[in-house]
């Protein structure tokens, strides 16, 4: 039997990531909409046409960014989606190259797929890629104090906390403060 090429980046058991695509703009759109009271007032993700346009392009032709869609690689019963349906988002921001080696994380789950494992994979597909065929070094997270699920998902993915900083992302219309956290390779090979 002939093996075929997967659709994504990498894959783990339930999840793969794969590029963003402008075709994408519906289901995103669709997800974010129905997801807006677990996003909010966290994450404000693209939920028209012409803001996806805008948001896709920028993470498809901008060097300093890549972005993946977290998807579901099977059905998943009742109300769950079906194959290759996408269940978030993980974005590598701000990447710097040359001796930094370095990018920010940002990232969101849909409301069909919370609570269920599959950014927990998802993230771990991800850094392997970022540390992996992308070489960068280092990983940031920015996250709101109070997003508990956020900051499980980067102390979860072995990301230490590393500070705070006051007024630092302008947010839903005001500087909002964020902790600060941060994974190198040499601290993957450690653990």
């Amino acid at each position: 039997m002939p093996h075929t090429a997967s659709r994504y980046l990498a894959e783990g058991p339930r999840v793969g990531i794969r590029h963003y695509t402008y075709e994408d703009g519906a289901e995103f759109i669709a997800r974010a909409r129905e997801s807006k009271d677990l996003h909010q007032p966290w994450l404000f993700p693209p939920a028209t046409d012409a803001a996806y346009a805008g948001y896709a392009g920028r993470l498809l032709e901008d060097r300093s960014k890549a972005g993946f869609l977290v998807c579901e690689k099977a059905a998943t019963g009742p109300g769950g989606g079906q194959g290759g349906a996408i269940a978030g988002f993980i974005n590598i921001n701000n990447i710097v190259e040359g001796g930094f080696q370095c990018g920010a994380l940002g990232y969101g789950v849909f409301a069909h797929a919370a609570g269920r494992g599959l950014m927990r994979e998802a993230m771990r597909l991800v850094v392997d890629h970022a540390f992996g065929p992308m070489r960068l070094h280092r990983l940031e997270i920015n996250v709101q104090p109070g997003n508990a699920a956020s900051i499980a998902l980067a102390r979860g993915a072995g990301f230490r906390l590393e500070g705070f900083s006051p007024n630092m992302i302008y947010i839903d219309g005001a500087w909002r403060d964020h902790e600060r956290w941060a994974l190198t390779t040499e601290m993957r090979t450690t653990a």
